[in-house]
């Protein structure tokens, strides 16, 4: 497994504090899902001094270099998942929580004609769950 700083700088991020300190977190080989908030909890826990924003920003910063893929679950909530490879997800309304679903697991039959002018790239599920 390569060091949080050869991720970062095969990625052309410069191996900053605050980027090796989430990168720590994030890129220890586990998959994970986690919000900014949570990340930030966590640093906060381990007594890092870091803003929240700087967490957002480095976030984005490593989606944009797929380092991590965003995870829409609604209008107010973000996951970030370190899991880049295509799969879906079951999301737990109750308890707040992503699990992965690998992609083979589903399969769908057809899907409408994308707008003149565009194709469509992928196709992504969260199957949302509720207590019964």
């Amino acid at each position: 497994m390569n060091s949080v700083k050869d991720i970062l700088r095969n990625s052309f991020l410069r191996p900053t504090k605050q980027r090796m300190m989430i990168g720590e977190l994030l890129f220890n080989g586990l998959d994970k899902h986690v919000t900014a908030e949570s990340l930030y909890r966590e640093l906060q826990r381990t007594k890092q001094k870091i803003s929240l924003a700087t967490v957002y920003n480095t976030l984005h910063d490593f989606c944009e270099k797929k380092l991590l893929k965003k995870v829409t679950v609604d209008s107010e909530k973000v996951y970030f998942d370190t899991n880049t490879n295509p799969h879906h997800h079951f999301y737990s309304d109750n308890e707040k929580l992503l699990i992965d679903i690998p992609k083979d697991k589903i399969k769908i039959h057809g899907l409408p004609k994308a707008p003149k002018g565009k194709q469509i790239k992928d196709v992504e599920l969260i199957a949302h769950l509720e207590d019964n």
